[in-house]
């Protein structure tokens, strides 16, 4: 079979989208009805995150039978009540003798900024969202949790551009699979992580008679940083970004080796995106192992990391204009390559 460059080229992944184009906003589930062992990673400041505690070490609950990234900020978790409901109709869940409890950690990004603030993923379109998941390759850009995703905020949201979600995979060692799903809400700056080239981030925005952030399509957002005028609009910078994602492996991996790969993989956010990790973000990566091929812990990381930077540059060259917010492929002549991140 072809391998479809997605997360769903993992066995046993299904990924499903529901969004409301109108308000700009959406979740996405991935699906994994057989259970996979998880772990997770929260390295921004500001998370927003439902059932994380029980994915690491030293807890019961082993598995997840899915993960839930939407928008809506805190209002957006309840998505994850139509996940669970969805899971229990299909007789799926942890086995407590009385019932099956599904398990379905999730995340949320900030997009309220967006489109209509008062409408949000609920319940209904978070089963909406399960009914619609298969192992096709999913929608990538403005589709699902990356509806209402933006980058480059340092000058608040007037100076963003649009941003969504995006997927890739690899092959690895042992006949094995990493797949990476990833909504980029954020704060700063998208790069390519060969060429350091800015591919989406804040826009230069005019302060009375002064340009702030040079000529360029794109600011540069930590050579502002390192300006008066950056720390002083630091201040009142936007404190709702986030980069969200699962990673998954047909790999076998025990809950402390998927702890692990949460924590490399989490590497691609910074390889890909200048600056990462804020106190203004709430970045959170899941990892998922769904097979039993035979793989060091070690190498499933490295290449997580690597297709974790890939999606999040398939979620910015995916994403169209919406919202008020243009896209980068609006900004960036293709002789231009984007603005160089010294």
């Amino acid at each position: 079979m072809a391998r479809k460059n997605a997360i769903t080229d993992v066995p046993g992944i299904r990924v499903g989208h529901a969004d409301d184009r109108e308000a700009l906003t959406g979740c996405t589930v991935v699906l994994c009805l057989e259970g996979a062992v998880g772990g997770v990673e929260v390295s921004g400041g500001a998370p927003g995150t439902r059932e994380t505690d029980l994915l690491r070490p030293g807890h019961l609950v082993e598995k997840a039978h899915a993960v839930l990234l939407t928008g809506g900020s805190a209002f957006g978790l309840d998505a994850a009540s139509g996940v669970v409901r969805y899971l229990e109709e299909q007789g799926i869940g942890f086995d407590v003798q009385v019932a099956r409890v599904p398990i379905v950690p999730a995340a949320v990004i900030f997009d309220l900024a967006i489109g209509r603030s008062d409408v949000r993923p609920d319940a209904a379109m978070g089963y909406a969202a399960c009914q619609a998941a298969s192992d096709a390759a999913p929608g990538e850009g403005n589709a699902g949790a990356g509806m209402g995703a933006s980058v480059g905020k340092v000058f608040g949201m007037g100076g963003a551009v649009k941003a969504g979600i995006g997927t890739a995979s690899q092959e690895i060692g042992g006949g094995a699979i990493v797949g990476a799903l990833v909504v980029v809400n954020a704060f700063g700056d998208v790069v390519d992580p060969r060429s350091g080239s800015i591919l989406a981030g804040a826009r230069p925005t005019k302060v009375g008679p002064v340009t702030l952030g040079g000529a360029g399509p794109f600011a540069n957002t930590i050579a502002v940083l390192q300006s008066f005028a950056g720390r002083t609009v630091l201040r009142f910078a936007t404190r709702s970004n986030t980069v969200i994602g699962v990673v998954a492996t047909d790999a076998e991996l025990t809950k402390d080796e998927a702890n692990l790969v949460a924590h490399m993989a989490d590497d691609g956010v910074a390889r890909a995106i200048r600056p990462a990790h804020t106190l203004l973000d709430g970045d959170a990566i899941f990892a998922l192992s769904t097979g039993k091929k035979k793989v060091d812990a070690n190498i499933v990381g490295a290449y997580a990391a690597e297709v974790v930077a890939q999606a999040i540059v398939r979620a910015l060259t995916c994403a169209e204009a919406a919202g008020g917010l243009p896209a980068s492929a609006d900004l960036t002549r293709p002789e231009t390559g984007g603005s160089h991140v010294p």
